[in-house]
């Protein structure tokens, strides 16, 4: 059912014809069992060099099903030691041949492959055939390949991206790669929640990954701490506000959460504020700090800004707001209605 051909890739390859046309039998496919069994000996032994020869399944040349047409099951591999193995063995199997080998001998039920493999899943099932025993036996089952736009998912692109430094590694948060995503902020469960949204389909689909950025933040919405920072900062300082005080201000760890607590921020008289929330002329609609307009500081106090200071080139350098001292989140007078809240750290602090 197999005999060693020494023809090369390319001649194989040209004999197997098209689908529509059957290829052309090897000189080497009517080769005595005995000559064939001394041969492939030799080509495990290393006595013959890498690409003299192969050992080819004798199915049909004429199937319509290309991967019928004499397949390749061994080839001679002896130019790296194999990582455990070492030099023990000279020929290794091809995947096709492999396959359904070692999930017959492991006993594997379902071989899950994606859609490229449904061709080939008739000569997985051929090669199971010939040993089978018993009532037992592997099966192939194919489903898409999770697929997201904009994104290189194929290991071997990925390895250029590392290789040629276009990535810091292949722990870059830009990596689709799991140490990336992790070190991009996503958790397990955003995937678990996203793969089960998306399901198994024999579709080949591409998913928007803005959709797994969604996700990620659903998850952390349920469950991240609450804590502040500012990017890029402009001065506010709050005029009436005593220079020296300080107060602790609570914050609740997640309001999606209601047992997970709550933790304290310093508010000072100077704090840092995003330099986008303040706008001098400012349009109709435009709700966060502006002078004469009050908004809310997160957690702390209503403010009304008053000004601001600029340097020689017209660049905002401080912002000037007053602080109403009863209207202290938690207070009577917090309730008053102002439609910006900004968020805000303490320079100081």
């Amino acid at each position: 059912k197999a005999y060693v051909d020494e023809q090369s890739a390319e001649q194989i390859a040209e004999q197997k014809g098209t689908p529509t046309e059957p290829g052309v039998a090897s000189p080497y496919r009517d080769r005595p069992i005995d000559e064939n069994l001394r041969l492939f000996q030799a080509m495990q032994n290393g006595e013959i060099e890498d690409g003299k020869m192969v050992l080819r399944a004798k199915i049909d040349m004429a199937n319509p099903n290309m991967h019928f047409r004499d397949p390749i099951m061994y080839r001679i591999i002896t130019t790296h030691p194999h990582h455990r193995t070492g030099r023990t063995w000279n020929v290794y199997p091809m995947y096709d041949f492999a396959h359904g080998q070692s999930d017959y001998f492991e006993g594997v039920t379902h071989s899950i492959c994606t859609l490229e493999f449904v061709v080939h899943r008739p000569l997985y099932d051929y090669y199971i055939d010939q040993f089978i025993t018993g009532d037992y036996r592997p099966r192939q089952y194919e489903f898409n390949k999770l697929n997201f736009n904009y994104t290189l998912l194929s290991k071997r692109n990925l390895l250029i991206l590392v290789k040629e430094g276009l990535v810091n590694g292949w722990d870059d948060p830009r990596m689709p790669t799991i140490c990336g995503f992790r070190r991009g902020g996503y958790t397990p469960e955003s995937f678990h929640k996203r793969i089960a949204q998306i399901g198994y389909t024999t579709y080949e689909a591409v998913n928007d990954f803005a959709l797994l950025e969604s996700t990620i933040r659903e998850d952390l919405n349920a469950r991240a701490t609450r804590v502040s920072a500012v990017i890029n900062p402009v001065k506010l300082v709050i005029t009436n506000y005593p220079e020296g005080q300080s107060e602790e201000m609570e914050a609740i760890n997640n309001p999606e959460d209601e047992n997970s607590g709550v933790h304290n921020i310093t508010f000072s008289r100077e704090l840092w504020i995003e330099r986008e929330d303040f706008m001098e002329d400012a349009p109709k609609k435009y709700f966060r700090m502006t002078p004469g307009n009050e908004v809310r500081l997160k957690n702390a106090y209503i403010v009304k800004c008053t000004g601001c200071k600029k340097d020689e080139n017209g660049n905002v350098v401080e912002v000037y707001a007053e602080y109403d001292p009863e209207t202290k989140s938690g207070m009577a007078g917090a309730n008053r209605k102002v439609k910006g809240t900004l968020h805000w750290v303490s320079c100081d602090h």
